[in-house]
């Protein structure tokens, strides 16, 4: 996997600009620690070695994970005998839930227990929950009746209890180890040689890999285990799988490289904004060196290098002025900062606007699973002697992402650094505008679509029926593909930009709110889709989405969506041209 980098020819260039000096330390210069806490050695540890085992443990738990979400609806509708809305519900709130515990994660691993131990922990949990799901369908007591004609009796209290207690200690535990994972896996290579980050940079995307690897095969191959052997052998296998993955987990343990917790990054935070309050009135120095910071090359803050001062938010350096009362001995905390402390806010200041452009993002693909589905119901699904289900089709994305890894590794990567020089070929930020620009031409291609689309109905006089038009449905086939080339770009380059600028201590914390962005992502599309409802039927209106979208204006929407979209490019580029990178010392 390590000529994945990009090319024979171009790794042996890399590698004789990056040739270390021979006195070079033999330790990593990041910080990183045996499983015992002793200064690890690099050419033993961690790697590509290290990360095989990662990454097999990441398409173990998406397989899991995948598994079940796809078939959640399906499951709760014909096993539970729940309605669809209460079924849609149960599902979206499902979700939602696991892609917001990942900050309980995130933080138990940066500020206490570090990101092994809280993968241990939160897998541990995702088992226990995998395995009560797998008993509520095998055990006759725990299966909830089957219906009788048309009549669905509710299932007993005890067997809604095993099964929705199953489900959300998987999203506890799935949530909890989504952000420690990849942030982990990163730590295998060290920030400091200039040869492994170029590795870390092709971490990433196997890493996105995997995980699409893992959701692919859940898919096709687990559903139809579902649908054909039941759903006591379609959790069954999942949940063998997630046992598996624990196990591949800990077979690396003598091999990885871990970051010690540096406590609470929240705390810290609040001590640098209470004391550059308290201290608002005393005037900065001119010179930034006077401001407080630890002796030697590590930071105040366990395991995290320094990191230099910045010019941005200068309020907030009046917490790292040393007062003469200050001077020598004990000092408060909450009185007097680091300039590395106050650097970690700075920092997170700066990736904020970076990170609220993932939102409206994520608000495009969140069209894959809603609209375009909508948008599919109304097109005609005969291909040759098949018929195409509409929700398969988005099967494209993932397909499309699975493609376009490797070719970015082994092709595009290699020409734009001939292009560009810069190691990975693009920035993190250039990488993710890409992705932003190609998922707005993705909206445009599905708007036009729609306007084709409400040309037949019209043509065929079929405004006023609720049926399909005759054009064929793999129109929608280039939207789906397109949005998979920009997840490649935008998803992954996201992940790498939150891990590698984020503070050494926040690493996990920061992966998390990268994952935040996906929750809000769908919350923002069905803000949108409840106001344009409200707005486009009032007065006795038909809407842009009805029923019947032969009378609607769906392409409307796509358009609403294109715009938004190219907005928040633009915003983009202004903050991504703003933005600063951060300044690392080297342990």
């Amino acid at each position: 996997m390590g000529s994945s980098v990009g090319g024979e020819e171009e790794e042996r260039i890399l590698l004789a600009r990056a040739t270390p000096p021979e006195n070079f330390d033999e330790h990593t210069g990041d910080g990183s620690v045996d499983f015992r806490g002793h200064p690890i050695l690099k050419h033993n540890t961690g790697n590509w070695r290290a990360c095989s085992l990662i990454l097999g443990t990441e398409v173990c738990e998406c397989l899991a994970y995948y598994g079940i979400s796809k078939s959640l609806v399906t499951y709760l509708s014909t096993r539970l005998h729940e309605g669809n809305v209460s079924a849609a519900r149960n599902f979206t709130t499902w979700q939602g839930t696991c892609y917001l515990t990942p900050l309980i994660g995130a933080t138990l691993a940066d500020s206490y227990w570090g990101k092994y131990r809280t993968i241990a922990v939160f897998s541990t949990i995702y088992f226990l929950g995998m395995s009560a799901l797998t008993l509520s369908a095998l055990i006759p007591y725990l299966q909830s009746p089957q219906c009788i004609g048309s009549f669905c009796p509710q299932p007993a209290l005890h067997q809604y209890l095993i099964y929705f207690v199953g489900l959300y200690m998987i999203a506890l535990g799935a949530g909890g180890i989504k952000p420690c994972v990849s942030s982990f896996g990163a730590d295998q290579f060290d920030d400091t040689d200039p040869v492994e980050r170029t590795k870390k940079g092709a971490f990433f995307n196997w890493f996105y890999f995997s995980i699409n690897i893992g959701s692919l095969i859940s898919g096709t191959v687990l559903i139809w285990v579902q649908e054909k052997y039941g759903y006591g052998i379609g959790f069954a296998i999942p949940t063998f799988f997630i046992a598996l993955a624990i196990g591949s987990f800990f077979l690396g343990s003598e091999v990885y490289r871990f970051q010690i917790p540096g406590g609470s990054p929240l705390t810290r935070a609040c001590q640098v904004v209470v004391a550059a309050i308290y201290k608002r009135n005393v005037d900065l120095p001119v010179d930034s060196s006077l401001l407080y910071e630890c002796r030697g090359k590590r930071s105040a803050i366990e395991g995290s290098r320094k990191l230099e001062h910045s010019s941005e938010f200068s309020f907030l350096d009046k917490s790292a002025v040393v007062l003469r009362s200050e001077c020598g001995g004990f000092h408060n905390p909450w009185r007097l900062c680091t300039v590395t402390q106050i650097e970690e806010l700075k920092i997170l200041m700066r990736m904020f606007p970076i990170w609220a452009t993932g939102i409206v993002f994520f608000t495009v693909c969140a069209q894959n699973s809603s609209m375009f589905i909508e948008q599919g119901m109304a097109l005609n699904n005969q291909v040759g002697s098949f018929k195409i289900p509409p929700a398969t089709l988005s099967s494209l994305d993932v397909i499309s992402i699975v493609v376009w890894v490797p070719i970015y590794e082994r092709f595009i990567v290699p020409i734009a650094r001939r292009l560009t020089g810069k190691e990975r070929g693009f920035s993190e930020l250039q990488r993710m505008g890409i992705g932003l620009f190609v998922s707005t031409i993705a909206m445009a291609v599905a708007a036009l679509v729609e306007v084709k689309r409400l040309e037949s109905a019209r043509s065929e006089g079929l405004v006023h029926q609720k049926v399909p038009v005759s054009m064929s449905i793999l129109w929608q086939a280039p939207r789906y593909l397109l949005i998979g080339v920009g997840e490649v770009f935008t998803s992954i380059g996201q992940a790498e930009f939150f891990y590698n600028q984020s503070p050494d201590s926040m690493r996990s914390l920061c992966s998390a709110f990268a994952l935040v962005t996906v929750s809000l992502g769908s919350y923002l599309s069905s803000f949108i889709l409840t106001l344009v409802s409200y707005l486009t039927t009032r007065g006795e209106q038909m809407g842009w989405i009805p029923d019947n979208l032969n009378e609607g204006h769906l392409d409307r929407f796509f358009w609403l969506i294109a715009g938004l979209s190219s907005l928040n490019f633009l915003a983009f580029v202004y903050f991504a041209q703003q933005y600063k990178c951060k300044k690392a010392s080297v342990l």
